[in-house]
């Protein structure tokens, strides 16, 4: 384990800490069953119901209570974007709180915070999840970060997990090759080429809009690379107006011939600031692909308009459960449009029309719920 700021649960009341003690037990099983999911779902819900006064009102407005939402499923989803006008927490504040602040871009004046009174269960639940599905429980290896640092960027929780790659399974020789002056081609084209030359596998990771500026300087001083066998990608976030935009299957072609890493091993991270927990694919060699996450999320695809569920084969806006959100609200309506395929589900893009007409009403309705 590292030591991070907020490996311990200092601040955080008895009740918490036993909360925080169980879910570290969850994340560290091997899977859970249906039932075990739904026991430490509902033991969240209760917790957060009885804290979180603003999100206690929303349920009551929703008719759910204690005594009738019986499983994950029955858990009223808060949309995301009530992050932006609400503190959604069951701790109070305190001086050791680590946020974490959306980057703001939709409405820039306006960022979702999500509070963390101990940072123990996100860092265990990316641990965990990220040897498993990117490093496939390999030990340690060369990575470049193409993202600035904690230091730089102390309320990205990206700029956090990113760090967290770099001391938990990066070699010495890792390092960062993003600063406020930009990225610094000449250094990682100097790394690219000594992992080529020795035969060591390397990992670059970073924002997705990073690796389009990797593959535009690239291009412009007519350099590839045959990165050695191993050798991985990953790339997360999307464009957010920080590059030109290219499709997926473009992006992951340009990627695969200016690194010479199968698509295979050009892996994507879903996750956003507002959740403990990331998705993953097992790479890109056709797109979109599938994401799932560990046993600690579920997900399901609903109607904003009416929250039920959709029907299998048709696309529904994302719903996550993450029973790492242990001090906010484990369920959250996103604004994400998705399609349910075998193992995970098929992330399609940002709602629109109806449907971000619909995850708009969502976020009117909790915040009347929460100013009654």
């Amino acid at each position: 384990m590292s030591n991070h700021p907020g490996h311990n649960t200092a601040g955080a009341t008895s009740a918490t800490g036993e909360i925080v003690a169980d879910v570290l037990a969850f994340i560290e099983q091997d899977g859970c069953t249906d039932d075990d999911f739904d026991r430490l779902a509902l033991r969240l819900f209760a917790h957060q119901y009885g804290n979180n006064q603003a999100y206690r009102r929303f349920c009551q407005r929703r008719g759910a209570t204690l005594r009738n939402v019986k499983r994950w499923s029955d858990i009223p989803a808060v949309p995301i974007d009530a992050f932006k006008e609400l503190d959604l927490r069951c701790e109070p504040p305190a001086a050791t709180d680590r946020v974490f602040m959306t980057s703001g871009t939709t409405r820039s004046e306006v960022k979702g915070r999500h509070h963390h009174p101990t940072l123990a269960v996100y860092d265990r639940s990316m641990i965990r999840n990220f040897s498993s599905r990117f490093m496939h429980g390999s030990g340690r290896m060369r990575l470049g970060i193409l993202f600035p640092t904690e230091t730089v960027l102390p309320n990205s929780s990206l700029a956090h997990y990113l760090a967290l790659a770099l001391s938990e399974f990066g070699t010495e020789e890792s390092r960062y090759f993003v600063s406020p002056q930009g990225l610094d081609s000449p250094g990682l084209c100097d790394a690219l080429a000594d992992a080529e030359r020795h035969g060591l596998p390397y990992a670059l990771l970073g924002a997705s809009y990073s690796f389009v500026h990797l593959i535009d300087e690239l291009k412009q001083r007519g350099k590839s690379f045959r990165l050695p066998a191993g050798s991985r990608v990953l790339d997360t976030g999307g464009y957010k107006g920080q590059s030109r935009e290219l499709p997926l299957d473009a992006f992951y072609a340009e990627l695969s011939a200016r690194l010479g890493i199968e698509r295979l091993q050009c892996i994507n991270m879903y996750g956003m600031t507002e959740l403990s927990t990331q998705f993953y694919d097992a790479g890109n060699a056709t797109v979109p692909s599938v994401k799932s996450g560990p046993h600690w999320i579920r997900s399901r695809l609903v109607d904003p308009l009416t929250s039920r569920e959709v029907a299998r084969g048709e696309r529904g806006i994302l719903v996550h459960c993450d029973l790492a959100n242990f001090n906010s609200v484990t369920t959250i309506l996103t604004e994400d449009v998705g399609l349910a395929a075998d193992g995970g589900f098929l992330l399609l893009g940002r709602a629109e029309g109806a449907q971000a007409k619909g995850c708009s009403l969502a976020v009117e309705e909790f915040i009347r719920a929460a100013a009654a």
